[in-house]
């Protein structure tokens, strides 16, 4: 990304093609009560002109997949990351038992846009702020035209990657895994409810609000050095693992993200070992 497209972005806003997204649809009369019971949000605030961000967890509290939902007539929808399309399918339907539910994988079937900036959208779009600002999405039928949006760039998926680490959003599987409780990566504001009722792995992570322990935290950081995703990061020992860095377009700094261990020293932490590079934590 070049830095003259970086300030085009800044100010005018873009659109980016998520069509390659998973996409399911979930019917039947006990779908809102059922979908409540696998994520972290209450899905009885699911709307039809916004999305609402939540993460599906094991029964440890770590994450299995993070979803929007929005709701559309007698229907749930819901979208993930293009590499959960079928372990998330997996996941959803083996805890679907006795429920007046059918989930089915509409991938193929929907284009999905998202755009953020820019004059007001059509009211047909769903308020829906993926990457760190409000923005909107667009879902359309596969055979419809794609749609355009006056001054808004379209973004490669390399551009978006850059924008969204500078943007601070954790994405699966790099900050969001099987490793990770959504506290560590900060989602406990935008992805999670505590008074909604049980669900998968609330036990635990009403624990983590409790005490406010939790293994690790997703810090944000730049450095003049360069500096990759899997480099080590260390105070005097290693404390964690840088898990997706990008170059920032007008500074030419490395920016990433990292998950370390909670409770270590920001003010000291190293690139690659105890003499390696200091890092600014942002």
């Amino acid at each position: 990304m070049t830095a003259e497209f970086f300030q085009q972005i800044t100010t005018h806003g873009a659109a980016v093609n998520l069509s390659s997204r998973a996409k399911f649809r979930l019917t039947g009369a006990d779908r809102v009560r059922y979908l409540n019971g696998q994520v972290t949000n209450d899905m009885r605030r699911a709307k039809n002109a916004e999305t609402l961000y939540a993460c599906v967890t094991d029964a440890k509290g770590r994450i299995a997949g993070d979803v929007f939902v929005h709701a559309h007539e007698d229907a749930l929808f819901l979208d993930a990351e293009p590499d959960l399309r079928e372990p998330l399918g997996m996941r959803l339907e083996r805890y679907i038992v006795a429920d007046d539910v059918e989930l089915t994988d509409v991938t193929e079937e929907w284009q999905l846009w998202h755009v953020w900036g820019g004059d007001a959208c059509p009211q047909h779009f769903l308020h829906s702020t993926r990457y760190g600002q409000a923005g909107m999405d667009l879902w359309l039928p596969s055979a419809a035209p794609a749609p355009t949006f006056d001054s808004r760039p379209l973004l490669t998926e390399a551009d978006l990657e850059t924008w969204r680490i500078l943007q601070k959003v954790p994405r699966w599987p790099y900050e969001l895994n099987a490793e990770t409780f959504p506290p560590e990566a900060g989602l406990e504001g935008k992805a999670m409810d505590f008074s909604k009722g049980c669900y998968i792995g609330q036990e635990v992570l009403s624990r983590i609000k409790t005490t406010g322990k939790m293994p690790r935290e997703m810090v944000a950081f730049e450095t003049e050095a360069t500096v990759s995703m899997g480099d080590e990061l260390w105070n005097d020992k290693a404390v964690g693992k840088v898990t997706s860095a990008t170059q920032h377009p007008q500074t030419g700094k490395t920016i990433g993200l990292a998950m370390i261990r909670q409770g270590s020293a920001r003010d000291r932490l190293r690139a690659c070992g105890a003499d390696g590079p200091l890092l600014s934590v942002l």
